[in-house]
């Protein structure tokens, strides 16, 4: 609950993630997807209105480690999405996410930089979905995963090769998207530039059914 007692800093900067989940609640709401209109952003636009109509929220305790500077340097070109202004904005803790403790999995995530911002370990509690903000350094490779949840990421900024099933990598810049059916291998790579996205997980967000399998030969 939101605490009385709250700093004047503390309200500012609530008030800047209800402004940044406002932002990302028209991104999915007007992603175009190839394949029709898709459940998964219903339920994220759902979870994040219900979040920004609260009455109260947690209070924001930030413990900020910044992003480096190749995810700032795409985050501000002219080609990024609006919305990264608004993640700059907030002094997050971003780190390599602790989706599997698997020896292989941790040694590929130092290049990695998210913040749940909705989930179970979200700063907004919800089950029925993990939505947040997820980077990767340039020169990067996140091999082959799969999991339970549906999944999608849409580019926020700079450029990925995404590996979908038995496809080659294609690669998404700003405005584009790759999306994960539940069970589908997929795996993520860049090459001079990092990128930005904001990732959504629907269904069984359940981190237990996830597997890493390393990067493709």
């Amino acid at each position: 609950m939101l605490r009385c007692n709250i700093s004047l800093e503390g309200k500012y900067i609530v008030s800047l993630l209800k402004n940044l989940f406002l932002g990302l609640q028209d991104v999915i709401d007007k992603q175009q997807f190839t394949e029709g209109r898709l459940p998964i952003q219903d339920t994220a636009c759902a979870e994040l209105m219900l979040a920004i109509s609260a009455d109260s929220w947690p209070e924001f305790r930030a413990s900020y480690s910044p992003l480096s500077q190749p995810f700032s340097d795409v985050m501000t070109r002219s080609d990024a999405h609006k919305v990264c202004k608004d993640i700059l904005d907030i002094p997050f803790e971003w780190l390599p996410p602790e989706t599997s403790d698997d020896p292989l999995y941790v040694a590929h995530s130092h290049s990695k930089a998210h913040v749940e911002l909705l989930g179970p370990d979200g700063i907004i509690q919800s089950k029925s979905v993990r939505l947040g903000l997820y980077g990767i350094l340039p020169n990067s490779e996140y091999g082959i995963r799969t999991h339970p949840a549906e999944e999608v990421f849409i580019m926020l900024a700079g450029e990925a090769g995404w590996l979908r099933g038995t496809e080659n990598y294609q690669v998404k810049e700003v405005g584009e998207y790759s999306y994960h059916p539940s069970g589908i291998r997929h795996a993520t790579k860049t090459n001079h530039l990092a990128f930005m996205s904001v990732y959504i997980w629907t269904g069984n967000v359940s981190t237990e059914g996830y597997r890493y399998l390393g990067v493709p030969n």
